[in-house]
């Protein structure tokens, strides 16, 4: 019964991340390129247009336009970010970071350790969700301007822990119910990996996860 419960686990979540894929280049390539060509039609009757009131309102909508635009990008990103097949996990990552922390304002100190090792795309896709994920309950629920991840390869092992330094809750109560802490161990299974999660009241969260390479 086991192995036909993971198999439908991991189509399910196989189908969500072509979905999303399919969503993430829609927006990138659909919606941001006709935003783009709208933007650029505000330009060329902004430069046009010589009443002062009408012109200030151009110049407003191009401007509204144009955050419209860097919005849709960074959905896309969030979505799938590009660089996560082409130049690998830890590039994704960065990206995101940078995202994230523009986004909340809470500051991600992202420590890599070891040689970096190329991932299936299964497993690429799974760290970073499962990053993402974490990151997301630290925005949520944290309540906290710092967090911590420190990503360490090894020669048969990749590590990563992502901890904050905020309230804290109670993993037995939160574990026994569907959270988000639920789809990250249950991902992590999925590609034969590991997840511990552990915390305290008012000192923080550690969410410790392990997957073994291929050699």
């Amino acid at each position: 019964m086991q192995p036909h419960k993971n198999r439908i686990n991991s189509y399910i979540i196989q189908s969500q991340e072509q979905e999303i894929k399919r969503i993430a280049l829609e927006l990138h390539e659909g919606v941001g390129q006709t935003l783009y060509s709208l933007y650029t039609g505000m330009q060329f009757i902004e430069n046009a247009i010589d009443q002062p009131d009408m012109k200030k309102y151009v110049e407003d909508m191009t401007h509204v336009l144009e955050k419209t635009i860097q919005e849709v990008r960074l959905l896309a990103v969030e979505l799938h970010p590009p660089t996560l097949l082409t130049l690998g996990f830890l590039s994704a990552m960065k990206s995101y970071l940078t995202i994230y922390t523009s986004t909340y304002g809470i500051e991600v100190d992202f420590e890599v350790s070891g040689n970096e090792v190329q991932l299936s795309e299964k497993e690429s896709i799974t760290l970073f969700r499962v990053c993402q994920e974490a990151l997301a309950n630290i925005a949520l629920y944290a309540d906290t301007s710092k967090a911590k991840i420190i990503v360490r390869w090894g020669p048969d092992t990749v590590e990563i822990v992502i901890k904050d330094f905020g309230r804290g809750f109670d993993v037995n109560g939160a574990l026994s119910k569907p959270t988000g802490l639920l789809a990250i161990k249950e991902r992590m299974r999925l590609i034969n990996g590991e997840c511990m999660v552990s915390s305290q009241i008012n000192e923080g969260t550690t969410i410790e996860i392990s997957l073994p390479l291929l050699n």
